[in-house]
């Protein structure tokens, strides 16, 4: 899973030019943590974690393999534009790209996610990433 998850984002940060992440042990554990959490109460929100960034994504148990759930993610790139956050959709709102720009955040150096099936039949995906990207007023890459 970490292997699989790890290539998926580094795919989208290759096609960008900026270095690859490694994965955080820590990072994972966290999002387990939020994870579990999610699925026990039948939830999908952010955590407000702080120091961490944090990716979110929910999907029919069983249906989607993790390279498909890091790409519901970088599928946000069609809406993206170059530019100093939050000034980076071409929609006009960085919520649009949020998740894509978090992955390819150049100063972001780690990663770590987990996944947890609650009783709902959905999986819930919870990413952290160290440093945080999406910084307002700083560029993305």
């Amino acid at each position: 899973m970490a292997q699989e998850i790890l290539n998926a984002h580094n795919a989208y940060r290759l096609q960008v030019g900026v270095p690859p992440l490694a994965w955080s042990d820590t990072l994972a554990s966290h999002a387990q943590e939020w994870a579990n959490y999610l699925s026990s109460k039948g939830l999908f929100e952010h955590s407000g974690a702080k120091g961490e960034g944090e990716n979110l994504w929910m999907g029919t148990s069983g249906v989607f393999s993790f390279t498909q759930m890091i790409e519901g993610f970088g599928n946000e790139k069609q809406y993206f534009v170059a530019g100093t956050f939050p000034n980076v959709s071409n929609t006009g709102n960085w919520a649009d790209v949020g998740h894509y720009t978090q992955m390819v955040w150049r100063k972001t150096t780690q990663v770590g996610c987990a996944v947890s099936d609650g009783g709902d039949g959905q999986t819930r995906l919870v990413c952290r990433y160290s440093p945080p990207g999406n910084i307002m007023g700083k560029s993305v890459f």
